[in-house]
């Protein structure tokens, strides 16, 4: 009969069919052919030399107008107008009339309060000779000292209460719109007209705290408004406020405009630009500054190949920022096509390669 026993071969033959596909498989690729790269590939980009240049920093604000004085006049006591002695638009003088109310009731206060004071004069001038023969007593002549000075307050108040009725300008300044008319009954708080001394102006604005360091008083300002186009009015900051605003995180500002003419308004929307003060700094472009992470990095350009290195950054200015440790001057730094760059990687700079076939 015939041998059923396994072949012993067979695990062999499978081996050897492995190791023929393998084999054939290798030989299937092609290899690298000549002046193509086995390494990394690379990259061109365009550098920047990083200088030394001045700078000073530059802050761009908007802010509101204020007229250097305002207030908004109005009456004491309710009365009715008898008398309005200014126009709407007058330039007027500190002390000028501006209203006069009834005054009949105060004057007639006035005159019973001198009266009382005036006998009040007399009787003390009697007991003070009474007190001299000792016909009077000390404390008799003490409540009759007393009677006489309360009578000298009721005429002060009467004074006052009569001064009231007139109405006065408390500084130069342009008066606004009349609000009332003669014979109005105004009250307390009643708007009669406005003052505004417009002759120099507070410009207050908001200022982001990353600027606090460049913000001193007397920094010099330029400021600019839609309604007067192609004016630039120039001033400087005369107070810091001392708190920076826990919500907005900026601080506010007041610097002052000179307006001889009144060109300027109060309540008009403006453009502030501040100007620091101008030092050496080493500047690079923006767009080198690779974030990473809470940290930046450029990559320099040595001998065809860039290197990341890490930079501390400092002021900037549009299109431009500071670089206060990292760099040296002079050295290259790649400003576009940083996103293909690993540390290390060959490079080709296109601006030098540039400037050697136009030389």
């Amino acid at each position: 009969m015939p041998d059923r026993r396994p072949c012993q071969h067979a695990p062999s033959q499978w081996a050897l069919c492995a190791m023929l596909l393998i084999a054939v498989a290798g030989c299937s690729r092609q290899p690298a052919g000549p002046g193509k790269p086995i390494g990394p590939q690379t990259v061109d980009v365009v550098t920047a030399e990083a200088r030394v240049q001045p700078l000073g920093v530059e802050i761009e604000a908007v802010g509101t107008a204020r007229a250097n004085e305002s207030v908004e006049v109005t009456s004491k006591a309710s009365n009715t107008i008898t008398a309005i002695r200014f126009q709407e638009g007058d330039r007027v003088r500190k002390g000028d009339i501006l209203v006069e109310l009834d005054g009949a009731e105060a004057r007639a206060s006035l005159s019973e309060a001198e009266a009382a004071f005036a006998e009040s004069q007399n009787n003390f001038k009697r007991s003070r000779d009474l007190y001299t023969q000792q016909a009077l007593s000390v404390s008799q002549l003490d409540l009759i000292e007393a009677t006489l000075k309360a009578n000298q307050a009721r005429v002060d108040v009467a004074k006052a209460r009569l001064a009231d009725t007139i109405i006065r300008a408390s500084f130069d300044g342009k008066t606004g719109f009349r609000r009332v008319s003669v014979g109005s009954l105004v009250s307390p708080g009643t708007v009669i007209t406005t003052l505004d001394d417009a002759s120099l102006i507070k410009l207050d604005f908001t200022v982001a705290e990353t600027y606090l360091y460049a913000l001193e008083k007397n920094l010099p300002v330029s400021a600019a408004t839609a309604g007067l186009p192609g004016r630039q009015f120039n001033g400087k900051v005369s107070q810091i406020d001392s708190r920076v605003d826990p919500v907005s995180r900026s601080i506010a500002v007041r610097a002052e405009l000179p307006n001889p003419k009144g060109e300027l308004r109060p309540g008009m929307f403006m453009t502030v630009k501040l100007q620091g003060e101008v030092s050496p700094a080493l500047l690079v472009p923006e767009n080198s500054i690779v974030p990473e992470q809470g940290r930046t990095f450029v990559f320099v350009v040595d001998n065809g190949a860039a290197s990341r290195r890490e930079v501390k950054l400092g002021k900037r200015r549009p299109g431009v920022v500071e670089i206060v440790n990292g760099l040296q001057e002079h050295e290259r730094v790649v400003v576009e096509g940083t996103q293909n760059l690993r540390d290390g990687g060959p490079v080709r700079d296109q601006a030098q390669a540039e400037q050697k076939t136009s030389s």
